[in-house]
């Protein structure tokens, strides 16, 4: 499907483009005031680099055998510190890793956050959710958890590093749901050039599952798929993708993309809850695991996005204080988007897929969707 293909399709009518485009300059509005005033909404702790697998897509380069992260201790006292400079009723403390349950004390962690006061949510494989496991997240606590699954079984064992870990993922997925309490259970896609072509067999198993939610997102050009280009989606291969999920959430299934990029007045609205705004260092913050404090664990760490470490700052001031990079358009470091007509709405797009180093965005939807 080429772009007039694709555009036809998908097109919506000039009244609904009207009220759309009300809307994203309201959005526009909101980034603006969130500059001069940030809303810390989702707090993630990166608990460890170690995994059990080896994605070959790993944005943050993880692999077995990895050191772990802060300890307990230093986690309470960043709990303490958000506590005392922030409204923890309106935030969500997001475990990643790595796995983070490779932790001999993850546990210990999540019990300590759970005792403070904070909801807490997980990303996973889920290859380490046993029946006992399951019951122990659900009593510690766990609002949500996003798992991930990147195509059927030998796809997903191949892609992922891990043989068996595909049936294992599946079962850590269905103790979750036997056990129950839990607000959100999702499973999360990662697609690529190699794994498109599964959608329509995967939509088929997990729409027999009872997951609240399935976020199918696009591999982006970060870590160690820089080492893959092959894998990397071309347009055709992004319309097909956006293609499904339109087709899906029509069908009335919580199929969704993630909140990565601007996809152009037809397709926002459509394909997720909420209309483009990169919540990097407005909504979210994160320590990374040796304690570096960011915005979003997807941008590659450089001096222009790691402000400080909790190890000799306080969060809450690195927060309020140090975050200019997050808190102005992407856009103003480069000519082509300053000057691009959808620049209002799109800022320069998301800061995990911006090379700071040459001030270009990496993947810009622009002549591929609209």
């Amino acid at each position: 499907m080429d772009l007039q293909e694709f555009k036809s399709a998908y097109s919506e009518d000039s009244s609904l483009i009207g009220l759309k485009k009300q809307i994203l300059d309201k959005r526009s509005e909101v980034r603006e005031s969130l500059y001069e005033k940030p809303d810390l909404r989702h707090l993630f702790f990166e608990l460890t680099l170690s995994c059990n697998e080896r994605c070959f897509h790993c944005g943050s380069l993880c692999r077995p055998g990895e050191a772990s992260g802060l300890s307990l201790e230093q986690y309470a006292g960043i709990l303490d510190d958000v506590d005392k400079n922030f409204d923890k009723r309106r935030i969500l403390v997001c475990i990643t890793g790595g796995e983070p349950m490779i932790r001999s004390d993850f546990f210990d962690i999540v019990n300590m956050i759970n005792e403070k006061g904070f909801a807490w949510g997980m990303t996973s494989n889920a290859t380490l959710i046993t029946k006992e496991a399951a019951h122990k997240l659900r009593m510690a606590g766990m609002k949500t958890i996003s798992v991930s699954i990147d195509g059927l079984s030998e796809t997903h064992d191949s892609q992922r590093g891990l043989k068996g870990g595909y049936d294992l993922a599946m079962r850590g997925i269905q103790n979750l749901i036997d056990e129950g309490g839990f607000h959100a259970i999702q499973i999360t896609t990662v697609v690529n050039h190699k794994n498109i072509d599964q959608l329509d067999e995967l939509f088929e198993i997990v729409k027999k599952i009872d997951v609240d939610s399935w976020r199918v997102i696009g591999i982006e050009p970060i870590g160690r798929a820089l080492n893959h280009p092959d894998m990397l989606l071309t347009p055709e291969d992004q319309r097909r993708m956006f293609s499904f999920i339109i087709d899906r959430r029509k069908e009335g299934y919580p199929v969704e993309y993630g909140c990565s990029h601007f996809l152009g007045p037809d397709l926002e609205g459509n394909v997720r809850k909420r209309m483009f705004l990169c919540n990097a260092g407005v909504f979210t913050a994160s320590i990374r695991s040796d304690g570096s404090i960011t915005a979003c664990l997807d941008i590659m760490p450089n001096d222009e996005v790691i402000f400080g470490n909790v190890k000799e700052d306080l969060f809450s001031d690195v927060w309020n204080n140090r975050f200019e990079t997050f808190r102005k358009h992407l856009s103003l470091r480069n000519k082509n988007c300053m000057e691009c007509e959808y620049e209002k709405w799109c800022a320069g797009g998301a800061h995990h897929s911006f090379d700071y180093d040459k001030n270009k965005p990496l993947i810009c939807f622009k002549d591929v969707l609209f």
